[in-house]
C-alpha cells in the first residue's frame, strides 16, 4: 500500500512539473512556415516608429526597432475590409518562450512556438490567447499618410521582447 502511495506521489509531481513547464514555454511543436517579409524602418533611440501607409498591403510587413538594447517588431497588415491593423510581431501567450513569434504563410500569420494561425482580419482585433499582441489605436497616431507609434509606448513594451527570437 505504502509503495503504490508513493508511486502515484512520484506520477503526480511528474505530471505536475510538465504541466509547469507547458505553462511557462508554452508547446513546443514548431510550424513549418515560408519567409517572412522585412521591413528597414527602424528607429534609433528616441525615435518614433514610423510606417509609411503606402507601404502595407494584404501581405504582412515587420518592422523591426530597437529600443535601449532590446530588439522589438511590429506587424502591418492591410485588412481585407482595408483597415489597416498593427500589432507586435510577438504572441501573447508564447512570448517568454523565446519562439513566440509569427511568420507569414499564405493568408494567415503562425506562431512560431505553438504553430497556431492567426488570420490577417484579426490582427489587432483579438486580444488575449495566442494572439499577436495587438497596437490599439489609442497607442498609435494615423493619418493619411503615415503611422505613428511613439517612442515612449515602444519602451513601455520592452518586457514582452525579452526572451524574443531566443533560441534555446
Amino acid at each position: 500500500m505504502k509503495a503504490n502511495n508513493k508511486k502515484i506521489r512520484l506520477l503526480m509531481g511528474a505530471i505536475l512539473m510538465t504541466v509547469g513547464i507547458v505553462a511557462l514555454t508554452g508547446c513546443s511543436k514548431k510550424a513549418n512556415t515560408g519567409a517572412s517579409s522585412k521591413d528597414s524602418e527602424e528607429t534609433s533611440s528616441g525615435d518614433n516608429l514610423v510606417i509609411p501607409v503606402d507601404k502595407i498591403s494584404e501581405k504582412a510587413s515587420f518592422y523591426p526597432v530597437e529600443v535601449d538594447g532590446v530588439d522589438l517588431e511590429v506587424v502591418a497588415v492591410k485588412a481585407s475590409d482595408g483597415t489597416i491593423r498593427t500589432a507586435f510581431n510577438t504572441c501573447q501567450i508564447c512570448y517568454g518562450s523565446g519562439r513566440g513569434y509569427y511568420k507569414q504563410n499564405g493568408d494567415v500569420l503562425i506562431c512560431q512556438n505553438c504553430g497556431n494561425q492567426f488570420a490577417m482580419d484579426h490582427v489587432e482585433v483579438e486580444s488575449g490567447g495566442c494572439n499577436p499582441w495587438p497596437i490599439f489605436d489609442k497607442d498609435k497616431t494615423v493619418d493619411d499618410d503615415n503611422i505613428t507609434i511613439s517612442y515612449d509606448f515602444l519602451k513601455e513594451s520592452t518586457g514582452i521582447f525579452a526572451n524574443w527570437k531566443v533560441e534555446y
